[in-house]
């Protein structure tokens, strides 16, 4: 996801910092600044990147927009939210301590989910590869990519 909006607003080659890579550029040409960051710790622990970088390149919190999975939301299905509950979701719970707030956008990226309500069942199934049609897969990503930018535009114009 983060390489397909990378290459949409081409954005240069990502530095290392803040515990994972990070590319800063514009969407286009006069359009809004961004920062991507793709942490480099695991999901659960993503707040130990996304906080740092986000104090340190002074964003509002209502400007940061995090993308993720859903496996609350059937597959291909996408969805915007400013803030909201956890949901049990590990990486949203590392990202409101490291944000020390869940007042952040979200794009909620439907991956659907598995008959069972196991843990280690629902942990394989998120963690695992998508069973869908290669093809859909990336048409999901194209979708959620054109989501985030339509979000991204949408804050960076106001209220």
């Amino acid at each position: 996801m983060a390489s397909e909006l990378a290459q949409r607003w081409d954005l240069p080659k990502p530095k290392q910092k803040f515990n994972g890579v990070i590319s800063e550029g514009r969407i286009a040409p006069g359009g809004p600044r961004v920062a991507l960051l793709q942490p480099r710790a695991y999901m659960n622990e993503s707040g130990t990147s996304a906080g740092p970088a986000r104090g340190s390149l002074k964003v509002p919190l209502d400007r940061v927009v995090v993308v993720h999975d859903e496996i609350d939301l059937p597959f291909a299905e996408i969805q915007p939210r400013l803030g909201g509950g956890l949901a049990g979701h590990n990486g949203l719970k590392s990202l409101k301590r490291g944000f020390g707030d869940a007042e952040f956008w979200r794009v909620r990226v439907g991956v659907g989910r598995p008959d069972s309500t196991d843990p280690e069942i629902v942990s394989a199934y998120v963690l695992g590869r998508f069973s869908e049609p290669k093809a859909e897969v990336e048409g999901l990503i194209a979708a959620a990519a054109e989501e985030t930018e339509r979000l991204v535009e949408r804050i960076a114009s106001g209220p």
